[in-house]
């Protein structure tokens, strides 16, 4: 399957999109607190989202039966919310959450501590956001995937954690998810080409201790092997003329 390319429309409408997942994951964080159940998270997600009349684009897809990835501690993505399990002070969760505008998906991923956290935690959180911005810096006309990938993966493994090798980034627009698939980690082919107008979702998966990850008995949630923490951070971006643009940053960040 061809990499969409898309024009200047597409463009601004996945701006928009994206500057909508921004803010609800802003406005996550914000009411993000202790005692909260995994599926107040989602209920609050959902309702946010569709309060800016967009879709939630997790809800269903492929059978997942949430509109917000919630993913605690050692699991690294996909967490599926229930009405069990209450955060905790000491907390790590990551959000991952994507909407649907005028037909256009946004996807965004950001992992934020309970209360007080370890300091290996906060690390791990703070080193995780930073290998992104590690990485986008190569996302510019010209250059390879693996450009993207080797600044993220030299950068998290330089600071003593490991880069999940078993899930991806990926291009997305129309769909969720499109081509190129785009690993955090050095693989022998180069892949793709970047060019203008292609956009793409780019999230590190760090974990504190092994790469190694499995899959739990409901197919979805991901959980690294030796138990360790793990943290999340993506953003959608659009390849420029001669750099990128970050679709999902909300203005407060960074």
């Amino acid at each position: 399957m061809a990499i969409s390319i898309k024009n200047d429309h597409e463009i601004d409408l996945m701006r928009t999109a994206g500057q909508i997942l921004a803010k609800v994951h802003y406005e996550l964080k914000r009411e993000l607190k202790e005692g909260m159940t995994t599926k107040d998270v989602d209920r609050l997600g959902e309702e946010i989202i569709r309060s800016y009349g967009c879709i939630p684009n997790f809800l269903n897809y492929n059978g997942y039966p949430a509109s917000i990835c919630v993913s605690v501690n050692n699991e690294v993505v996909h967490g599926i919310p229930n009405d069990v399990r209450r955060l905790k002070e000491g907390d790590i969760v990551s959000l991952d959450a994507g909407l649907i505008y005028k037909g256009y998906h946004s996807d965004a991923a950001r992992t934020h501590g309970i209360g007080e956290i370890s300091e290996e935690a906060a690390k791990l959180i703070a080193v995780t956001e930073q290998s992104f911005f590690e990485g986008v810096q190569y996302a510019k006309p010209g250059n390879h995937l693996v450009d993207i990938a080797r600044g993220i993966q030299s950068y998290a493994e330089n600071n003593g954690f490991s880069v999940v090798r078993d899930l991806t980034g990926h291009g997305i627009g129309k769909a969720l998810h499109e081509e190129p698939e785009i690993p955090n980690f050095v693989r022998r082919r180069r892949g793709a080409r970047l060019q203008k107008g292609m956009t793409l979702a780019i999230e590190p998966m760090i974990n504190a201790g092994s790469y190694d990850v499995w899959w739990l008995e409901d197919d979805w949630t991901v959980v690294t092997r030796d138990g360790r923490l793990s943290a999340h951070y993506e953003n959608t971006i659009a390849i420029t003329d001669d750099g990128y643009e970050i679709l999902t940053l909300h203005p407060e960040e960074r």
